[in-house]
């Protein structure tokens, strides 16, 4: 990192799928990764497109059945740009000579630059120079300018700039033997006045896809046409001068029939197209668009932490951005940046929101909005099970039915195996989770009344329904659930799966019944007899939910929180044996399922399951809650509790780190900066080993993120103030961010040395209040002030 630059030096193809992840340009509308414009798909190269909230379903048939998936489609490439000398091969970094090769992305404007010098089989030097965008201004529009200047010859060069309809879902190795075409009746043309195009619909949900792609050269060429299957171009023949540059402008738009406000995707596409500025223009009102992001989501963290977060939150603007706000789409687990996961919504949005609602809140909003809309799907999924209330979905996609796959590949052992995390039902409570935050945070009073009452107390009607009362223990208790951890879906030798009294279920269950309750007693009269008339819902109903969120079951073993009932007496495992023969365990479950055991036999833990508690809940909240179901939670408990996990966590998964270092930070201190930097490198590093390149974790870059903003902060929007806890952490002593508070844009807030430091822009609004440390502080527009932090 240089700067706001992030860059790659030199051409490596091991390195390559990581480095398009990591160089994907996006605006929260499409993405692009980025993948060399001279490149196809194959073991080295994939340039994948995506646009938000675009999915298609397929039957493959797997392991003797027919499994059906839901993916988020990679669209049609409007990248191609290939060139050569004469009449020589099209030149490619993998057949040809790369005398040098630098990727310099420009995280501050939003574009990716690349450079190359190729050497042809004839001897001749080309030196290439790309720059690429995906427009921030108009969600519709990309660019890449090309360079092309020879060195040392003068003669002939010809250019093809194409359309490729061709492309497959195939960007992710374990899911090869799966079905892949999504596309379907691809169709090209040009139009009267020049721009080429393509259009296409998915195979099943029926999306029409519209690209045009205007093409311009700055020298006199013989310019012509190429169609071929699925694929349009234009080339063009120019004849250069050794030193000279040759400038190729290549302009694409791209629409599809999910838009609104448009009657035909290849119409608005061609239209747009034709009316887009030149380069220049482009050009500045992108780098426009970039200022004002980064002048809401502003970050001040020095040294290589704060270089790394900046690339962090670069990706998170790319994914959702103001545009998503417009749109009807969740939050991908992995970006629009690759397949892995096919594109799908999990709970990943609880490491998300957070972040956006105290910058882009209008984005948490339609994020929310996404869930509710598909709150009657969960209601289904609900009553199909025997339940009342909704049953959110563990993973996501168009329309909000259940789409976790029924079976996945264990690459080790190269067996597909029965899937059972559509048992995590906490997904739910990290809905009703996500809502609470949001509206505390922003005091969005109309949608907590409306929408998000309505999806707390219908998630909340679920627990209470589900929850079964045990006279023996007089408790209610959760069963046959999986929990946060997904390596547990089983006891030992049991014929089902699903285990019972998931600690984290159960205690964030008890939360949102709580949370039910205060939506309930604090609706508007007449709206509070509206929806419980509309859902059917009574007082003798809410009456259990009180009962329920006081007395559901919470398990122990040996002074610690059992993850779930029975965790105590499963076998505990030869850590070091394992880390001496396997080096990286992160995925013990693959590991022990290729050696014919199972991980469901041991204590050990993917990722943060019962710590995940801690991560939600800021101290006092947590001891409050266990008070509430009548169990004691003092530090020394928690501490024990901490430590039990921490010995017996694979860190699995990436959101791991974060959790640990966010949690460790609180309970102890020492240790927390070894799990932050482990979430800063998750994919720059690649630490999970060939992950990344099939997609970023956008769960853990906000994450990281929002570590800063919250976690060291022990920032709250609680009670229509803001609340600071900050803890030490000696490796991050000084750091500042601004945040949009209650109609406050810019709020600046910036620790160091023992103070926080506060100045709210000048406005009309209220002044803020501020709690730290018992002391309560006003703080009016255009004002400072300096808090004294606990020592």
């Amino acid at each position: 990192m240089r700067g706001w630059i992030w860059e790659y030096e030199g051409y490596d193809p091991a390195q390559e799928r990581l480095r398009e992840s990591l160089c994907t340009l996006g605006n929260g509308y499409f993405a692009t990764r980025g993948a060399a414009p001279e490149c196809t798909a194959d073991a080295v190269h994939y340039p994948g497109t995506y646009a938000a909230g675009c999915y298609n379903r397929l039957t493959s048939q797997i392991a003797g059945r027919r499994v059906e998936n839901e993916d988020m489609v990679n669209l049609p490439n409007w990248l191609p740009l290939r060139f050569r000398v004469a009449s020589g091969d099209w030149l490619s970094p993998d057949l040809h000579t790369v005398l040098d090769h630098h990727l310099s992305l420009r995280l501050r404007e939003g574009t990716l630059e690349r450079t190359v010098r190729y050497e042809a089989a004839d001897g001749r030097c080309l030196a290439v120079r790309q720059l690429r965008l995906v427009h921030m201004g108009d969600p519709h529009l990309a660019l890449l300018r090309t360079e092309l200047t020879p060195q040392g010859w003068s003669g002939e060069i010809e250019v093809e700039s194409a359309l490729d309809g061709t492309v497959t879902n195939s960007g992710v190795e374990r899911y090869r033997e799966l079905s892949s075409r999504h596309l379907t009746h691809v169709h090209t043309g040009t139009s009267a006045r020049g721009p080429v195009w393509l259009r296409c619909r998915t195979r099943t949900s029926d999306i029409r896809i519209g690209l045009a792609a205007r093409t311009v050269v700055d020298a006199p060429a013989e310019a012509g046409t190429v169609k071929g299957d699925g694929r349009i171009a234009r080339t063009f023949r120019v004849a250069v001068t050794d030193g000279h540059t040759v400038t190729v402008d290549k302009t694409v738009a791209l629409h599809t029939s999910r838009d609104p406000a448009i009657s035909d995707p290849l119409h608005a596409a061609v239209d747009r197209v034709r009316r887009a500025g030149d380069v220049d223009a482009l050009l500045a009102s992108h780098r426009t668009a970039w200022r004002q992001l980064w002048r809401n989501a502003e970050a001040d963290v020095p040294g290589g932490a704060g270089a790394v977060l900046r690339l962090h939150l670069f990706h998170v603007l790319q994914t959702l951005s103001p545009h998503t706000a417009e749109l009807d789409v969740g939050v991908p687990a992995r970006g629009l940046h690759g397949e892995a996961y096919r594109g799908h919504v999990f709970w990943d949005e609880l490491f998300v929101l957070p972040y956006l609602n105290l910058h882009f809140p209008e984005v948490s909003r339609a994020l929310l909005t996404y869930r509710h809309r598909r709150l009657e799907r969960a209601c289904f999924a609900a009553a199909d099970a025997g339940h009342r209330g909704a049953m959110y979905p563990w993973q996501s996609g168009s329309d909000g039915r259940e789409e976790t796959q029924w079976l996945h590949l264990n690459p080790r052992s190269g067996r597909w195996l029965p899937d059972h995390s559509r048992l995590e039902h906490h997904v739910g409570s990290a809905v009703a989770y996500n809502v609470w935050r949001y509206c505390e945070a922003t005091g969005d009073t109309e949608f907590l009344h409306t929408k998000g009452a309505e999806t707390v107390i219908q998630i909340a009607r679920f627990w209470a329904d589900v929850a079964v009362y045990d006279e023996t223990l007089d408790r209610y208790r959760i069963r046959g659930v999986v929990g946060p951890d997904e390596y547990h879906e089983a006891y030992p030798g049991a014929a089902g799966p699903g285990l019972d009294d998931n600690a984290y279920t159960n205690v964030t269950a008890a939360w949102v019944l709580a949370r039910a309750l205060d939506v309930a007693r604090t609706l508007p009269v007449t709206r509070r007899r509206d929806l419980f008339e509309r859902i059917g819902l009574d007082r003798a109903e809410t009456d259990v939910w009180e009962d329920v969120s006081r007395k559901l079951y919470i398990p122990f073993h040996e002074g610690v929180i059992s993850q779930f009932a029975g965790y105590g007496d499963l076998a505990e495992l030869d850590w070091e044996g394992y880390r001496k023969r396997y080096g990286d365990i992160r995925r013990l479950d693959r590991i022990l399922e290729a050696e014919d055991d199972s991980v469901n036999r041991y204590q050990a833990s993917k990722q943060a399951d019962v710590l995940m508690l801690g991560y939600l809940f800021p101290p006092a909240e947590l001891k409050e809650l266990f008070g509430q179901l009548g169990y004691g939670l003092d530090d020394a408990t928690w501490r024990r509790t901490v430590d039990h996990y921490l010995a017996r966590t694979s860190h699995g998964s990436t959101l791991s780190s974060v959790v640990h270092g966010w949690v460790l930070a609180r309970a102890r201190g020492a240790g927390a900066w070894a799990f932050v930097q482990e979430a800063l490198a998750g994919d720059i590093a690649d630490v999970h080993g060939g992950t990344t390149g099939e997609g970023i974790h956008l769960g853990a870059m906000a994450g990281t993120v929002d570590l800063v903003q919250r976690g060291l902060t022990g920032l709250e929007a609680r009670d229509d103030r803001l609340c600071f806890d900050p803890v030490p952490l000696p490796e991050l002593s000084e750091y500042g961010f601004s945040i949009r508070y209650r109609g406050h844009w810019g709020v600046r807030l910036h620790l160091r040395q023992g103070e926080l430091h506060i100045t709210v822009p000048d406005s009309d609004e209220a002044p803020i209040t501020v709690a730290v440390a018992g002391r309560t502080v006003s703080v009016a527009p255009g004002e400072s002030c300096a808090l004294t932090l606990p020592g």
